[in-house]
C-alpha cells in the first residue's frame, strides 16, 4: 500500500545508549524571515490525511490584538531533547502480521518506519514473555526452575523477533528497543500466579533479576540490541492479566539491591532503566521514593509512565509530571504506553479516538516528556489477540479475513509528531493565547522548526503563529490537527 503522502526531509537517527545529548543548534539566531511554512494538515469530515493543504511566507507583523488568535514561538527558549516516537511490539501484533500477505507486511513496516513514505518511528518497546496481548501465557523458563537453567528464547523466535528484525531494516539498521515485563514466572509469587497481581517472593528476587539480564544477552545474541528496560509494567494494577505488585519501596529496593547491580556484574550496566511505568496519578509518590535514595537513583535513567488514569472519571494528570521534571531535572520522562480501550469495529475512524492521541502528546511534551511510545502496532478485527478478552484499540488494524490494512485516525495524528520532529530535535516555547489551541514545537537539528497545532473544538479557528517580529496566518478546522514546518 501506498501511503496518500510523499513528503521528502532530512532525517535525523537516534543512536546514542546514554541520556540525550545537548544539541547546539543556535536557537537564539532563528530567523524566519523570508521563509517559507508548509501546513500539513489532518482533520475530521474531510480527506485530509496528513495532506500538505498549503505554504505560506513569513510577513512582517505587529503586536496581535486581544480579538485575534495567535500562537507565540520563541526559539531563544529550549528545553528537553527529544529521543523519538513509536509503539509496541507484542505478541499480538507479530502474530497478525505474520498472517498477512507480503505486500501488506512491506505497506505495514512503511506505514511507521519510513522516514519518507510512511511516520518514521524512532522508538520501539517490547515484552519479556507474555502479557495480556498474547495467544497465551508463557515463560522462557519451566515451572520452579530458580537456577534458571532451561531458559530460552525460541517462543519468540516464531513470530516476534522476525519482526523486530524487520522492523530495525526498514527503520535504517538501528532503531532503540526497551523491554518490560508483566509478570515473573508463577512459582516465583506469592500468589503462585501469573495473572490477577500477586508479588515477587524475596527469595527469588536474585533470580528474577538475573532473568532479564538473559533475556537481554539472549536478543542481542540474536543481533538485537537492548536500549533499555523497565522494572515493571503497572506495578500498582492487580489485572486479570499477567500482573505484578511492587509499592514503591519494595521496587526501589529490588532495583538497587538487585537488578541494578546485577545488570552491572553482567556487563549491563550501559542499559537505560525506567521506573514506574504506569498512570500518571501516583507518579510523584514514586519518584520520590525511589530518586530519593541515591543508591537506587544511580541506577535510574528515567520515568515511565501511561494514560490510564482517567479511568476513575478525571482528567489526565498532565501537571504531576511537570512537578517530577522539575524536582529530578536530571532524569527523563518517558510515556511507556496508551491505548484506547473497549475495541469496537464501528469506531475504526471514531475522532476523539484520534484526539486522546493529540491533547496526550502536546501535553507530554509540553511537561518535559522526552519520548513517547505508543502500545500494539498492529491487532486483528476483534482487537485481539488478547488471551484475556482485554480488547483494544490500534493505530492499525488488520482484518485477518481479507488480508487488509486500516489505518485509524490516531495513526495520522500520532504522525503530525513521529514524521517531522525527529531525535536529538529540541522543544521549543510554545504558547496559544487560547485555550481553544493546544500546541508544541521543536527544532530539529538541521534547522527546521515543527509547530503542531491541534483545534479539539467543533469550529474553525483562524490563527497567526507569531516568531519574533514575523509571523503567518492560518486556518485550522474544526476538529483538526496540523503540522507546520519552517
Amino acid at each position: 500500500m501506498k501511503l496518500p503522502f510523499v513528503i521528502t526531509a532530512v532525517w535525523v537517527f537516534f543512536s546514542a545508549c546514554t541520556r540525550p545529548a545537548e544539541t547546539t543548534i543556535p536557537t537564539a539566531s532563528f530567523d524566519v524571515k523570508g521563509k517559507e511554512v508548509k501546513i500539513y494538515t489532518t482533520a475530521d469530515s474531510s480527506e485530509l490525511r496528513l495532506t500538505q493543504t498549503s505554504t505560506k511566507a513569513f510577513q512582517a507583523a505587529s503586536q496581535p490584538l486581544e480579538t485575534e488568535v495567535a500562537i507565540f514561538v520563541n526559539p531563544a527558549k529550549t528545553f528537553q531533547s527529544f529521543m523519538g516516537i513509536g509503539g509496541a511490539v507484542t505478541d499480538a501484533t507479530a502474530e497478525v502480521f505474520a498472517t498477512l500477505p507480503a505486500e501488506k507486511q512491506e505497506a505495514f513496516l512503511k506505514a511507521y518506519f519510513d522516514k519518507a513514505d510512511g511516520i518514521g518511528y524512532s522508538l520501539i518497546r517490547t515484552t519479556i514473555h507474555s502479557c495480556d496481548f498474547s495467544s497465551e501465557s508463557y515463560t522462557y523458563v519451566s515451572d520452579e526452575d530458580k537456577a534458571l537453567g532451561t531458559f530460552n528464547i525460541d517462543h519468540d523466535k516464531k513470530h516476534r523477533i522476525p519482526l523486530i528484525k524487520k522492523i530495525i531494516e526498514t527503520a535504517g539498521g538501528k532503531i532503540p528497543l526497551y523491554v518490560s515485563p508483566w509478570s515473573p514466572p508463577a512459582f516465583m509469587k506469592d500468589s503462585k500466579n501469573m495473572l490477577r497481581g500477586g508479588k515477587l517472593l524475596p527469595e527469588f528476587y536474585p533470580s528474577w533479576a538475573q532473568y532479564y539480564t538473559k533475556f537481554i544477552k539472549a536478543y542481542e545474541g540474536l543481533d538485537i540490541p537492548i536500549w533499555g528496560l523497565t522494572v515493571q509494567n503497572e506495578p500498582m494494577a492487580t489485572q486479570t492479566w499477567e500482573s505484578c505488585i511492587y509499592t514503591a519501596e519494595e521496587e526501589r529496593d529490588f532495583l538497587k539491591n538487585h537488578l541494578g547491580p546485577t545488570l552491572k556484574k553482567e556487563g549491563l550496566g550501559d542499559k537505560k532503566i525506567i521506573v514506574w511505568d504506569h498512570n500518571r496519578d501516583l507518579i510523584n509518590h514514586r519518584a520520590e521514593v525511589i530518586l530519593s535514595d541515591p543508591e537506587a537513583s544511580q541506577y535510574v535513567w528515567g520515568i515511565g509512565f501511561h494514560w490510564y488514569e482517567t479511568w476513575t472519571g478525571g482528567e489526565p494528570m498532565f501537571s504531576n509530571l511537570d512537578q517530577v521534571h522539575e524536582s529530578y531535572p536530571d532524569k527523563n520522562l518517558i510515556f511507556t504506553e496508551g491505548c484506547n480501550e473497549k475495541f469496537d469495529s464501528t469506531r475504526y475512524q471514531y475522532w476523539p479516538n484520534a484526539e486522546r492521541y493529540g491533547k496526550s502528546m502536546i501535553n507530554d511534551f509540553n511537561q518535559g516528556t522526552v519520548a513517547w511510545t505508543d502500545w500494539n502496532l498492529l491487532l486483528d478485527e476483534t482487537g485481539g489477540p488478547n488471551h484475556v478478552n482485554n480488547l483494544c484499540f490500534a493505530p492499525v488494524h488488520a482484518d485477518t479475513r481479507t488480508g487488509e490494512l486500516i489505518f485509524t485516525p490516531s495513526y495520522y495524528y500520532i504522525g503530525h509528531f513521529s514524521k517531522f520532529i525527529r531525535p536529538n530535535a529540541k522543544r521549543v516555547s510554545t504558547a496559544p493565547s487560547r485555550s481553544t489551541l493546544l500546541s508544541t514545537s521543536f527544532l530539529n537539528e538541521g534547522g527546521t522548526m515543527v509547530t503542531v497545532v491541534m483545534n479539539m473544538t467543533s469550529k474553525p479557528v483562524t490563527y497567526k503563529l507569531y516568531v519574533g517580529s514575523q509571523a503567518v496566518e492560518e486556518t485550522i478546522g474544526a476538529h483538526a490537527i496540523q503540522t507546520l514546518v519552517y
